[in-house]
């Protein structure tokens, strides 16, 4: 079972103006093949059906810890995109047309469909489905498809990174490529245990270095790119028979954290009243309030 901390993964900008096609772009590493939905569902269901937990226990551990790291991935992204859809509507009355902005913009179904916030869909609204899993249960098959997931993701979220200047954007973009590529040694690091072949020399990869990304460097500077956290009190701590020794793009010593990050608190998105969300008014509240009391 899951442990939820009412967190997200890092502060993020609280933007007064948002920007409705960065949250459209921004779509693509929630719901995209190579988004964070994928990578979350890739490794819950190998962790659900791994075969052999005990005999193969570290291998395990490392799918199960990322997987509880993707969850916080998914809330991130999705964050972003809320908060990147601020200030895109006024609340004016109906006849007004106070939702105008959504005919221009790219992704008209955070308009329509969700009150301005993230769609469990791609960049052009194609929702995200469950052919995007692969989990064929043969350990280094699944380790081999993880690895190579993370290198389209992280291509994904370089491109994404370069379409936007938006800071609340780059900021997630910039933590997640740090966080990605650490996942992308950790898959490289466990084939090579169990295969004894260093994949890396064998596939053309993108560069991992993350000097180039402003927005990058911050996460660098705290030793993101050396750490893997267990995500579980007592279990998950076999991953340090995996991941050890030293960074192979910074040459800094891996390190093993149990437990989680330290996070940073969720915002809490105001209310729209031209999207009618979430529809509850003064007389409402106090109705409710009523209510709950009446109960205690």
């Amino acid at each position: 079972m899951f442990k939820r901390e009412n967190k997200i993964l890092i502060e993020l900008p609280i933007p007064k103006h948002g920007d409705m096609n960065a949250a459209a772009a921004v779509q693509e590493l929630l719901g995209g093949k190579y988004g964070e939905m994928s990578t979350l569902n890739n490794y819950m269901f190998q962790s659900f059906n791994f075969r052999g937990k005990k005999k193969l226990k570290p291998f395990y551990d490392l799918v199960a810890s990322i997987t509880a790291e993707e969850i916080g991935h998914v809330e991130l992204v999705s964050t972003a995109i809320n908060l990147l859809s601020t200030g895109n509507t006024v609340p004016t009355g109906p006849d007004t047309a106070p939702l105008q902005n959504g005919k221009d913009a790219r992704y008209s179904l955070h308009f329509t469909s969700t009150a301005q916030t993230a769609y469990p869909g791609d960049s052009m609204g194609r929702p995200w489905t469950g052919e995007f899993v692969t989990n064929t249960g043969n350990l280094v098959g699944d380790l081999l498809f993880n690895y190579m997931l993370e290198i389209g993701a992280r291509t994904h979220k370089m491109r994404v990174y370069e379409m936007t200047t938006h800071p609340t954007a780059l900021t997630m973009i910039g933590y997640l490529l740090v966080r990605g590529g650490t996942h992308i040694i950790a898959y490289a690091k466990a084939i090579e245990m169990a295969t004894g072949v260093d994949v890396t020399k064998m596939l053309p990869v993108p560069s991992l270095d993350n000097s180039k990304f402003d927005y990058a460097k911050p996460f660098m500077e705290q030793g993101l790119f050396n750490v893997l956290y267990t995500w579980g009190e007592e279990d998950y701590r076999d991953i340090n028979q995996i991941w050890k020794g030293k960074n192979p793009e910074t040459g800094e010593p891996l390190r093993v954290i149990h437990g989680t990050p330290e996070g940073a608190p969720v915002p809490d998105l105001p209310e729209l009243p031209e999207e009618f969300a979430p529809g509850i008014d003064r007389d409402d509240y106090l109705r409710i309030l009523k209510r709950l009391q009446s109960n205690l």
